[in-house]
């Protein structure tokens, strides 16, 4: 009976290992994706795509980037009709499918999947029950979409980091904040000041820049608009100044923004706009992430900004902003380092059939 029940323990674990390995093969099976950051291709019937709900789909899709200084669109869109959507097609990073059937949903809803077709992709479906509630339903929902595929987009760059990123940041932000934050690899060249550093790559006509500044938190009000751009242009005036004593950076209040988010838990102020060199022709996007850090009392700053007036930024500044949220904190030293943005969730408020 006893050899019975080994044989049994033995057979059960060999039928785990295979299901493991069977598993893995496929999972090591399935293609690369294709495509670059924020490419999408629309599943969607030819003439249902120029009609009003497939234009309201576009429209959002079409959104500027906000906080650059030239109008680039939010992503490289492409559409095909589901007749046409095959092996070639169906391994793009980023796709929509629009479905649309009376006869199969009563109301309309998003869901999503993961790694599909291809790894690492995305497959956001949105299912109507008409043209008419589809329409609606994506006026209404836009940001949302929108949001979700920045979220995706962000953690891929956030995982490409810890395995590619500047040991000399790696090191400062340890060494000045007991901080762990991973940039982009070329960032390496550098400068220190009192609890503030900035590091830069490239050449004097295309730059890459980040840096990292503390100060005292003092409540809810230092997280105001006017109370964080004080603070940023008060160590960029005596941290990065221009070729002459008159020249140094300063944030152009009037385009930028601030918005409330929530990191790894915690309350959080983004920071998106345009910096120009006081004095002087310099100037470009920048995004920022201000956090607490409870362990002292401080405000943490991180950020990233550009300088390249010659070609379009999109791509440069998502990279940037990309590392901002792999910041952890004194108080996170302990955990792996990871992205602060969490698992995205599609909540809709209209249920399938």
């Amino acid at each position: 009976m006893d050899k019975m029940k080994k044989n049994f323990r033995a057979a059960c674990l060999l039928f785990s290992l295979l299901c493991t390995l069977v598993s893995c093969r496929e999972s090591f099976m399935k293609p690369a994706s294709s495509g670059r950051p924020y490419e999408m291709l629309v599943v969607v019937d030819d003439s249902l795509w120029q009609r009003p709900a497939g234009r309201a789909l576009f429209d959002v899709l079409d959104t500027d980037v906000p906080g650059l200084p030239q109008p680039e669109r939010y992503f490289r869109l492409s559409q095909t009709s589901p007749e046409r959507f095959n092996q070639i097609l169906n391994i793009f990073r980023n796709i929509i499918v629009v479905k649309i059937d009376k006869n199969q949903y009563t109301r309309t809803k998003m869901r999503f999947s993961r790694d599909e077709y291809a790894q690492p992709q995305i497959i956001l479906s949105i299912q109507s029950p008409s043209e008419e509630d589809f329409a609606a339903y994506i006026k209404e929902h836009g940001d949302m979409i929108l949001e979700f595929f920045h979220k995706v987009e962000m953690n891929r760059l956030g995982k490409q980091l810890k395995t590619e990123h500047s040991t000399v940041v790696k090191e400062m932000a340890a060494d000045m904040f007991d901080c762990n934050w991973l940039v982009p690899k070329e960032i390496v060249n550098y400068k220190k000041g009192k609890d503030f550093f900035w590091a830069a790559s490239g050449s004097a006509s295309v730059m890459s820049n980040v840096c990292m500044y503390a100060y005292p938190y003092e409540g809810p009000e230092t997280f105001t608009k006017e109370y964080v751009l004080t603070k940023r242009d008060s160590f960029m005036k005596a941290n990065i100044p221009g070729s002459k004593p008159t020249m140094y950076m300063a944030t152009d209040t009037l385009c930028t923004f601030v918005k409330p988010i929530m990191v790894k838990g915690q309350f959080a102020l983004e920071t998106r706009g345009l910096w120009q060199m006081e004095n002087d022709a310099m100037g470009g996007p920048f995004v920022s992430l201000s956090r607490v850090d409870t362990l002292n009392n401080r405000v943490i700053v991180v950020e990233g900004f550009l300088y390249s007036p010659e070609k379009m930024n999109r791509g440069m500044i998502r990279r940037l902003e990309g590392s901002l949220y792999t910041l952890n904190l004194p108080s996170e030293q302990t955990q792996d380092i990871e992205l602060g943005i969490p698992e995205i969730e599609v909540v809709a408020s209209k249920e399938t059939k």
